[in-house]
């Protein structure tokens, strides 16, 4: 490996070391209550180092939810690419697969999804339309209208199904990750009976 090279893979994991430690902080303490300064100390680097890779907490934030995203987005497009086939095989992975991911990246999803974060984030300057949240969104979609359009699934309205589907993953992904101590019952047990259910309720 040349020196340019290494040079930009030791530039890559600074700024997801710094990626990783506030989404931990915002997560734990709350995005008001961390400064750049809290963050620097936690990677034990200067605040002006963080500067080099992010303009202002905000912008960092925004790349938080950017990453976290691109990497769900990233997860179902590999189902869709394996060519999984019917749309409600399709949907039960997807569905999994989502499940799994916010469990394996706890903070990120924390952050991006349950901490409450109204104001934090300009709207204007980062709308839905568009997004990597919406794309993340559209896998859901697309299985849905295909379903319906097959006779597989009940017919309905698409975004409300959609919506549903997405209350039901989200809900017991972020009650696993904000009540780690609740007694819950055997993890995978209790996340195929929500998926299965969900699947369950919208065959025809």
């Amino acid at each position: 490996m040349g020196i340019a090279e290494r040079r930009e893979r030791e530039k890559h994991n600074l700024r997801q070391e710094i990626l990783d430690a506030a989404s931990e902080l915002f997560a734990r303490e709350g995005y008001a209550n961390v400064s750049m300064r809290k963050i620097a100390e936690q990677i034990e680097y200067s605040p002006t180092t963080i500067y080099l890779y992010f303009k202002d907490k905000t912008d960092l934030l925004k790349q938080i939810c950017e990453e976290t995203f691109g990497k769900l987005i990233e997860t179902v497009a590999a189902i869709e690419r394996a060519g999984v086939g019917e749309p409600l095989d399709c949907l039960r992975k997807g569905m999994r697969a989502y499940i799994d991911f916010g469990l394996r990246h706890p903070y990120h999803y924390e952050v991006t999804l349950i901490t409450p974060l109204a104001g934090a984030i300009n709207q204007e300057d980062y709308p839905y339309e568009g997004s990597a949240g919406q794309q993340a969104f559209e896998y859901i979609v697309r299985q849905v209208g295909r379903g319906m359009e097959l006779g597989q699934f009940r017919p309905g309205d698409v975004a409300t199904v959609s919506q549903a589907i997405w209350a039901a993953i989200h809900g017991v992904t972020a009650l696993m990750i904000s009540h780690p101590d609740f007694p819950f019952v055997d993890r995978e047990a209790l996340i195929e009976q929500v998926v299965e259910m969900t699947i369950k309720g919208l065959q025809s």
